[in-house]
C-alpha cells in the first residue's frame, strides 16, 4: 500500500525539488506582500478564540451553578469536550507556532491554553514543533506516530499479534489522548526530553519546567476534577463519567484529525532519511494529506488542520490564511509534478485511515 522511502529516493530530482522549495516560498510571500495581509491572525481569529474557549468554559459554569437533568448534564460535558478540542486546534496550535498574532504576548497567551487541555506547553512544543514538523512520518524520530507499540501506525514499527485487532481497539484508545496528558505522558516526556538534551535545545531547564508542570496539573485537577465533586449535587460515579466523557470527546476528536493527515494509505512513511539528502518542503508534501478543503464549517472548527499540507509548509502562517494559499501550493506542486494528496470529503479521509489501519494490522511478509 505505502512506498517505503529511504535516503536514495530523495537524491532523485533534487534540483527540481530545490526549485519548487524556492518558488513556493516566493509565491506565498508575494501573496502577502501584494494583498497587504499579515500572515498572522487577526480579529476574526481572536473572536473565534473567544467562542471556542466559551464552548469549554460556559458549560462548566452552568454545571457548577445550576442543577440540570441527566441528559443535559452529560450533554454539557460533551460540549466541554468539543470546546476543549476546538481550543487545541484553533487557539493553542497557532499560539505555540507563533502564528496566532503579531503580538508575542498574545501568542504566548494562546499557547498557554494548552493547560485547558490538561497538557503541557514545553513537551508539546518539543514533540510537535521540533520533532514532528522536522521529521514528519520518519520512523524513530516522529513521536506523533509512535504509540509505544500499542498501535502500529508506521510500516517500520514492529508487528505484534495484538495488532491484528487494532482496527477495532485503536479508535477506542484514540479517545484517551488528553487523559494521558492529564495523568502520565507529560511527566514521562519531560524527564526523557531532559535526559536527551531537548530541553536544553529549547533553552529551558528541567527544574523550571517541572515546577510549571506540577503547578499547572494541580490547578487543572483542582478546578476541573476536585471542584465538580465538591459543588455538583450528583453521585460520584456520574461526575466521574462526565469528566471522562469530556476528555474522551476531546481526545478522539484531536487524534482522528491528526491521523487523517499523516497516517493514510497514500502518504509516504519514511524508513530512514538524511537531513542532507532531502528537500524539506517536498518531504512535507509527500508525508501529509489534506481533506475537506472546501468545507468552511470543518475548516473553522478544526483550526485549518484539514489544510495540513499548508500548515506543514508554513507553520508560521496563521490557519485563517490556509484556504487562500492552498490554491497557490496545489498549483505549484502540480507544475513541478509533486504529489498534492487530498481527500475531498471528511468521510472519505476517515474511511481511508481505517483502511490503512487494517493494512498495518496484517503481519508483514
Amino acid at each position: 500500500m505505502n512506498k517505503h522511502l529511504h535516503v536514495a529516493d530523495y537524491a532523485n530530482d533534487a534540483e527540481r525539488h530545490k526549485e519548487f522549495h524556492k518558488k513556493i516560498n516566493e509565491l506565498v510571500h508575494a501573496f502577502f506582500a501584494e494583498t497587504g495581509l499579515s500572515p498572522k491572525g487577526n480579529n476574526k481569529l481572536y473572536i473565534k478564540a473567544i467562542i471556542l474557549i466559551s464552548m469549554y468554559i460556559v458549560p462548566f459554569i452552568i454545571l457548577m451553578i445550576y442543577p440540570v437533568n441527566t441528559v443535559l448534564f452529560y450533554t454539557l460535558w460533551f460540549l466541554m469536550g468539543l470546546g476543549m478540542a476546538g481550543v487545541g486546534m484553533g487557539v493553542m496550535h497557532d499560539g505555540n507556532h507563533g502564528s496566532f498574532s503579531k503580538s508575542d504576548f498574545l501568542n504566548k497567551l494562546a499557547g498557554y491554553s494548552m493547560f485547558l487541555l490538561a497538557g503541557n506547553v514545553i513537551t508539546w512544543k518539543i514533540q510537535h514543533n521540533m520533532l514532528h514538523h522536522t521529521f514528519t512520518n520518519v520512523h524513530g524520530k516522529d513521536e506523533d506516530v509512535d504509540t509505544g507499540g500499542l498501535i502500529r501506525l508506521h510500516p517500520e514499527q514492529d508487528w505484534k499479534p495484538i495488532h491484528r485487532l487494532q482496527p477495532f481497539y485503536a479508535p477506542l484508545l484514540y479517545g484517551l489522548l488528553t487523559l494521558n496528558w492529564l495523568l502520565i505522558k507529560d511527566f514521562v516526556q519531560l524527564h526523557r526530553y531532559h535526559k536527551v538534551g531537548l530541553l536544553a535545545r529549547a533553552r529551558t531547564t528541567y527544574p523550571k519546567e517541572l515546577a510549571v508542570l506540577i503547578l499547572t496539573k494541580i490547578i487543572n485537577y483542582g478546578i476541573f476534577i476536585v471542584l465538580p465533586f465538591i459543588i455538583i449535587d450528583r453521585v460520584w460515579y456520574e461526575i466521574l463519567a462526565g469528566i471522562f466523557l469530556m476528555h474522551y470527546t476531546a481526545g478522539i476528536t484531536l487524534s482522528f484529525i491528526f491521523q487523517m493527515a499523516h497516517v493514510m494509505p497514500h502518504v509516504d512513511q519514511i524508513a530512514d532519511i538524511s537531513q542532507k539528502n532531502r528537500v524539506w518542503s517536498v518531504h512535507q508534501l509527500q508525508t501529509t494529506a489534506n481533506f475537506s478543503r472546501h468545507n468552511p464549517l470543518i475548516t473553522w472548527y478544526l483550526g485549518g488542520l484539514n489544510y495540513q499540507i499548508e500548515h506543514h509548509l508554513f507553520p508560521h502562517i496563521s490557519h485563517i490564511h490556509y484556504p487562500k494559499i492552498s490554491e497557490i501550493v496545489k498549483q505549484t506542486a502540480q507544475e513541478f509534478d509533486i504529489k498534492y494528496q487530498e481527500y475531498s470529503r471528511f468521510g472519505e479521509a476517515l474511511v481511508e485511515h481505517f483502511r490503512y489501519l487494517i493494512w498495518l494490522s496484517k503481519k508483514p511478509v
